[in-house]
């Protein structure tokens, strides 16, 4: 019994002792699930902490959890991010899901996709997300909680925004390297598909306002041959993005032959990785982009 006491007791003193939570009130503890077609967002704001939780699921990828304020709260290193037990369900445990980087920056941390999936099962359980850390002043243990209450509706209009998600974000293909069979110059199927997914975020979004096409080829054949292989590639990949609608003003080409390989061309594979047209994406200045985005919304509002 002693033992069993003794036990007990060395496990609580070396948890640590929390001095400072933040987490909504009961009463006003609220999600909110907003979004479009690039990005999904499910909120609970908390207040005290001058910031909010939030899981964002942008196009192409899936959920991650993100704690976000102003207030610089949270000291540098890693934070533990939990599955917190609700009060009321004495037995269930705290699940710790490991640790977080602090960032220098409004989001303080952002956690993995596979933590976000656990912590959005924990909410539907009634549980709650939770980040342990240090304090920046005073180096105190605090932890910010957030609260399931009124987390079932908000988290079905999350879902619903998802399925209205693009295939892909613009990080993802703002450089795309597609590929040409042997000497050939004509599209592949692979290339129309990635070019497919593409062409929807461009219309999408007006803020991308240049495509530059750049060919290229393997060692295979004489120089002069390899520059126009590689010039030709290019003009198939402008033709067809021109068919699809792009206006010819915003793409850029330019074909270098073989002189720049991925890799060498010391095997059959690689010359297949060599023989490629490499598309970027450029976008308006952030200043550019929000104000193209502010008309674009206006002009969506009814009269």
């Amino acid at each position: 019994m002693r033992l069993q006491y003794a036990a007990l007791l060395s496990l609580f003193v070396s948890l640590p002792s929390v001095a400072l939570t933040f987490q909504p009130r009961l009463e006003h503890a609220e999600w909110q699930a907003e979004g479009d077609q690039f990005e999904c967002r499910l909120i609970q704001p908390i207040k005290t902490f001058g910031g909010v939780g939030q899981f964002v699921r942008r196009a192409g990828e899936q959920p991650t959890f993100q704690l976000i304020s102003r207030e610089r709260w949270l000291g540098t290193g890693a934070a533990t991010l939990v599955v917190g037990a609700a009060p009321w369900r004495p037995e269930h445990r705290d699940m710790p899901l490991g640790q977080v980087k602090i960032a220098n920056d409004e989001v303080l941390l952002k956690s993995d996709n596979q933590q976000a999936a656990r912590l959005l099962t924990g909410l539907m359980e009634g549980r709650s997300p939770l980040v342990r850390h240090r304090t920046r002043q005073t180096n105190e243990y605090m932890e910010v909680r957030l609260l399931p209450a009124r987390f079932g509706q908000a988290f079905r209009e999350f879902q619903q925004c998802t399925t209205q998600l693009l295939p892909v974000n613009f990080d993802q293909v703002r450089y795309l390297q597609l590929s040409f069979a042997n000497s050939g110059i004509d599209l592949g199927d692979a290339a129309r598909r990635e070019l497919d997914r593409v062409l929807l975020l461009l219309k999408a979004d007006p803020t991308i306002n240049s495509i530059r096409l750049e060919g290229h080829s393997d060692n295979t054949g004489n120089r002069l041959t390899n520059r126009d292989l590689s010039r030709r590639r290019a003009m198939a990949v402008a033709a067809y993005l021109k068919e699809k609608g792009i206006p010819e003003g915003q793409i850029s080409i330019r074909f270098h032959g073989e002189r720049y390989p991925l890799v060498p061309n010391s095997s059959e594979a690689n010359r297949g990785k060599n023989r490629r047209v490499t598309l970027y994406l450029d976008r308006l200045p952030e200043a550019e982009a929000e104000q193209e985005r502010l008309a674009r919304s206006n002009a969506a509002q009814p009269a």
